[in-house]
């Protein structure tokens, strides 16, 4: 392919975003644009150089595409990152995060200042190596890992359309562009994402594909040979190829996007590194700094005389105007704002600040633990769960559920929740499909775009296909809510393929995750309260198949699980010899076995432990009443030990899982495992002699 001739003109014209025509672009247009996206070239290449670290390939050869979409097409304004209405740009390859920092700073994002670029991956940056939401503003989505930033866009797209049916499109009318490598598009994410998409016929995202035919190892023909376009087509989305370094054909691409009623895939064939003599086009490009001597001989073919880190400055002026192209758009929709009804535009702007109706949770919350006052109910926290919901969806209706094909199992779909799709996106229940792993990431891009709050059932078992968007979810301090059942060895007759046994230990370990395992109906509703109340980060619900008994009686309006642990049966006395820790199904084992020690003439107390992380992070007096003063501590769990030792010390007792579970009825499995009480009884009196 012949690429177009890239000199730049730093010419003295009146600075303004470039136009073109639909046949042909005049020479002084095309100068001005190239010389746009060669300050984006070399910014890339002096930080990644000052750094000695970086990839300088993806800016370099997808600089013509951004200067084609920021200067004509996305809606923004740099002074307000966080205006509702604003397009997103995700920069899903997000290895090539100088194109987004470059592009920060030449639109005028306050914060993103030149000293700031040169201080490129270093300790306190706004510019790390990749993009991390919260961190930098203009950044919509932390991105590296790769797929993750595409199929979070996706839920970005699902939450634009879910709020324009509820507010309207004077309100909510927005579009999501993404940027994504052939990295992106092979990991299988990229296929959950891109179908989920296509079946909902998103029609506002649009992805750019840099179609750079290069990955880490050498040409992507090592390891690749998959049309992409076809298989867009066939996810059924509008798909196209283009040469990605003609901005004529760039900006009639995503035109005939913007009008079409399908997600649209541009494919846009570049160079990677453009502009450098020797590297450009080659792996070379990639993962390094060019070197001193490419980036001479880059800027010399670039025809960029500037020094390092300085912009012409007609060049950045057309930047910053273009930077200010959005400023009346945001006006006008500030003003459409402003005339909505008081409820509805006060409900709009509670719900983009993330910001909870308290009273109405407090409402809901009680009333469901006077209906359990009034009527235990021995049920499965699943079951505990629905229930709930029931009272919680009605009162929060920025609540929006799903789950991977597990309706009927996870229970998170209440009876008045209609079912969100391609002809209605009202509804507030996404049927996801065998999609853990994009469900888990297209509800981190819906929490991302505010407005909602996502939450969505799979088994617990199944968190292993969900835990990299978890993480991100808890690194970006998103509340995203995972309903997990069947969360033992309790699930039964399936067997050890689908009973967790380190799944708890293995979620617990992720920082700024809370797990909550409920141990029955009054504990699953205060856990979903506690988990809507977390704001500063995901959440996981643990929750059983099989029945269990009400162990709370009487209606307690405090929320007895917010400290993450309380006694929930005393001892009968002042003076404890055992102290009996579980979570979940296993809080009535332990109070069985209390019973047993009792009729031993052993005192003992029970303390359910429904969230580590909540317990651990309570004030040390109130952690060690909690924990108490026993001789022997024992912890129940039907699970692996790891992580309870923080409780019960390392001389602690632990009854539970060792290795993986088996196929069987449920109450045999325990009594084969020895999760009983006469089993813990037993463990207690022999930690005693």
């Amino acid at each position: 392919m012949t690429m177009p001739n890239r000199l730049v003109a730093a010419s003295a014209a009146p600075a303004q975003a470039p136009r073109f025509s639909a046949t042909d672009a005049n020479e002084a247009a095309r100068a001005e644009h190239d010389g746009m996206a060669n300050a984006i070239r070399a910014l890339a290449m002096d930080a990644v150089e000052q750094a000695k670290s970086g990839h300088p390939g993806l800016p370099m050869g997808a600089a013509d595409i951004a200067t084609v979409l920021f200067t004509r097409f996305l809606k923004f304004d740099p002074a307000d990152p966080a205006w509702p209405d604003r397009d997103r740009f995700v920069l899903s390859a997000g290895h090539g995060s100088m194109l987004l920092y470059a592009l920060l700073y030449l639109c005028g994002y306050e914060k993103m200042t030149v000293e700031e670029i040169k201080r490129f991956r270093q300790l306190g940056s706004l510019t790390p190596g990749h993009p991390e939401y919260g961190h930098t503003p203009g950044v919509e989505t932390t991105t590296g890992p790769l797929g993750q930033g595409l199929a979070n866009a996706v839920g970005m797209a699902i939450a634009e359309r879910h709020l324009n049916a509820e507010f309207g499109g004077a309100i909510v009318d927005h579009s999501t562009y993404v940027l994504a490598s052939d990295g992106d598009l092979m990991e299988g994410i990229s296929q959950e994402a891109i179908a989920l998409a296509g079946h909902l016929r998103l029609k506002k995202l649009i992805v750019l594909f840099d179609d750079n035919g290069i990955s880490i190892d050498g040409p992507l023909a090592l390891a690749d040979s998959v049309d992409q376009v076809e298989r867009f087509e066939s996810a059924g989305w509008a798909a196209t190829r283009i040469d990605g370094h003609d901005p004529v054909a760039i900006a009639a691409a995503i035109e005939a996007a913007q009008t079409s009623e399908r997600p649209s895939l541009i494919a846009c064939r570049t160079t990677i590194g453009f502009g450098a003599p020797n590297k450009g086009g080659t792996e070379k490009a990639h993962g390094a700094a060019l070197g001193a001597e490419e980036v001479a001989a880059a800027r010399q073919k670039l025809g960029w005389n500037a020094p390092p880190f300085e912009i012409p400055g007609p060049i950045l002026e057309r930047w910053r105007n273009a930077g200010k192209r959005g400023k009346p758009a945001h006006r006008a929709w500030s003003e459409r704002l402003a005339a909505l009804p008081a409820d509805k535009r006060t409900a709009f702007e509670h719900r983009s600040r993330g910001e909870l109706p308290g009273k109405k949770l407090a409402a809901a919350v009680r009333e469901v633990k006077e209906k359990l006052s009034a009527a235990p109910k021995e049920i499965a926290t699943r079951s505990a769960s629905e229930f709930a919901l029931e009272t919680l969806t009605a009162g929060l209706p920025e609540m929006v559920g799903g789950s991977a094909d597990l309706t009927g199992s996870n229970n998170t779909r209440t009876k008045t929740m209609k079912a969100m799709s391609a002809a209605d996106y009202s509804g507030r229940f996404i049927h996801y499909g065998v999609r853990e792993h994009g469900m888990a990431a297209a509800m981190n891009g819906m929490a991302l775009h505010g407005g909602v709050i996502p939450y969505s059932g799979t088994f617990l078992v199944f968190s292993d296909y969900c835990r990299p968007a978890i993480r991100l979810a808890a690194l970006m301090g998103q509340r995203v809510i995972h309903v997990m059942t069947h969360d033992s060895i309790g699930l039964g007759e399936d067997g050890p393929t689908h009973q967790p046994v380190e799944h708890l230990a293995a979620l617990r370990a992720i920082p700024n995750l809370k797990v909550f395992r409920p141990a029955d109906a009054v504990e699953t509703v205060e856990c979903w309260q506690l988990a809507l109340e977390n704001s500063a980060g995901p959440s996981v619900l643990a929750l059983t198949r099989q029945n269990v008994p009400q162990l709370r009686q009487g209606f307690d309006e405090h929320n007895r699980c917010a400290l993450g642990a309380y006694e929930l049966v005393a001892a009968e006395d002042d003076a404890a010899a055992v102290s009996l820790f579980a979570s979940g199904s296993e809080v009535a084992i332990a109070v069985a076995a209390k019973k047993l020690l009792g009729e031993r003439k052993i005192s003992a107390r029970v303390v359910s432990v429904p969230c580590f992380e909540l317990l651990l992070a309570a004030p040390e007096d109130k952690r060690a009443a909690l924990i108490g003063h026993a001789g022997v501590n024992v912890a129940v769990e039907a699970g692996i030990r790891q992580g309870w030792d923080e409780i019960i010390g390392s001389s602690g007792v632990f009854v539970g899982m060792r290795g993986f579970g088996a196929s069987a009825p449920s109450k045999e499995l325990y009594q084969h495992f020895g999760i009983t009480p006469a089993a813990v009884a037993d463990a207690a009196m022999a930690k005693l002699r």
